[in-house]
C-alpha cells in the first residue's frame, strides 16, 4: 500500500448482505473514516456451505445502496463472493484485506469446516490475501442486535494492526484469522490466541412429513431459532419419498485451555490461526507409516 493510500478491505459472509452481523460491520469500519469498503456478498443466507463454489452455471450480482461502501449482492457462494470480489472483474482494485463476518453463532473447533463465514475467508487465503472471519456467539434470549456492532468496535484494533503489518508487508502468508467474540462482548476479557479444538454438536435425523415446517438454525448449529421458517417444496416429490430433518442429540467439548471454544466460553475474544489444509495428528503418520508397509503381505481382494 502507498503511503497516503487508503486500505482496502472487502466485506463478505454467509448470513447475506442484509444480515444485521455484515451491516454492524460494514458501519464500525466506515464510521472509522480509515478505509475504503468494499462488499461482495451472497444476496440471501448461506449459512453451513462451507468451501462450496459455484462451477456449473453462472452467478448473479446485482449492485445494492449501503452508504460509505460499493455493494453487490450476489447469487453464489461466501467463497464465490470472495473470488469475484478479489478478481477484478467486479470492482476495479484489489482489496487488501477480506473480512468474513460478522457471523451470528460461533464457529469454534469442527464447525469451522461447516463455516460459510470461514470459508469466505478462507478463499481470500488460496488467492495470497489477508483476511479474517469473525463470529458473534449468539445467545437466543441474552444477545441483542446492538452486540454485532459492540463485536465490530471490539475487532477494529485486530483489524488496524493486521493492515498495518501488511502495509509493512511482514504479515504472515501462511494462514489467516478466525476470530470468535463471546457472547457477554461488552465485558470481553481481552484477546486470546488459539488453537482449533474438536468441539462439535452432534447431529441426527429425524422422519418428517410433507407438512412439518423447517426451521432455521443457526449456523455454529446449537441455536434453533422457530420464528424464521425454511419453507421446503415437497410439490415435485412422489408419495416413495421419505423426508428427515437433522436435529440436535448434544455435543463434544474440548477440556484444553489453549482451544477456541473453552477460551470463547469464559469470555475471551479467540483469535485462532488456520491454513488450507488439516493435518493428521503425528501419532496416525506414524501408525500408517508401518501399517502401509505391511499392505502387500495381505491378499488382493480378488484372491479372497
Amino acid at each position: 500500500m502507498e503511503e497516503r493510500k487508503r486500505a482496502t478491505i472487502l466485506i463478505t459472509n454467509d448470513d447475506g448482505i442484509d444480515a444485521p452481523g455484515l451491516r454492524a460491520l460494514v458501519q464500525s469500519l466506515v464510521n472509522a473514516n480509515l478505509f475504503n469498503v468494499q462488499v461482495c456478498a451472497p444476496d440471501s443466507e448461506k449459512s453451513a456451505v462451507s468451501h462450496s463454489i459455484t462451477w456449473l452455471h453462472p452467478v448473479a450480482a446485482k449492485q445494492v445502496n449501503i452508504d460509505g461502501t460499493t455493494a453487490f449482492a450476489v447469487s453464489g457462494t461466501p467463497a464465490d463472493c470472495t473470488s469475484l470480489g478479489i478478481s477484478k472483474a467486479l470492482f476495479p482494485t484489489i482489496a487488501d484485506l477480506v473480512i468474513s463476518g460478522i457471523n451470528k453463532g460461533s464457529n469454534c473447533g469442527y464447525h469451522i469446516v461447516y463455516s460459510g463465514t470461514v470459508g469466505g475467508a478462507r478463499e481470500a487465503f488460496f488467492n495470497d490475501i489477508p483476511s479474517i472471519s469473525i463470529s458473534y456467539d449468539w445467545i437466543k434470549g441474552k444477545s441483542s442486535l446492538h452486540d454485532f456492532t459492540l463485536a465490530a468496535q471490539a475487532c477494529i484494533p485486530i483489524i488496524s494492526a493486521v493492515l498495518v503489518e501488511i502495509k509493512n508487508q511482514s504479515y504472515p502468508q501462511k494462514c489467516f484469522l478466525n476470530i470468535d467474540v463471546p457472547t457477554n462482548a461488552a465485558n470481553h476479557k481481552g484477546y486470546k490466541l488459539t488453537k482449533q479444538g474438536k468441539s462439535i454438536v452432534k447431529m441426527g435425523w429425524r422422519q418428517v412429513t410433507s407438512e412439518t415446517e423447517g426451521q432455521k438454525m443457526s449456523s455454529d448449529m446449537t441455536n434453533i431459532d422457530g420464528e424464521t421458517p425454511k419453507n421446503f417444496d415437497t410439490s415435485s416429490l412422489s408419495p416413495e419419498h421419505l423426508l428427515f430433518m437433522r436435529e440436535v442429540r448434544g455435543s463434544l467439548l474440548d477440556d484444553h485451555d489453549d482451544t477456541d471454544h473453552r477460551s470463547l466460553q469464559e469470555g475471551y475474544i479467540t483469535v485462532t490461526p488456520l491454513a488450507a489444509l488439516s493435518h493428521a495428528e503425528v501419532d496416525c503418520q506414524v501408525y500408517f507409516k508401518d501399517w502401509l508397509q505391511s499392505v502387500p503381505e495381505f491378499p488382493s481382494s480378488s484372491a479372497l
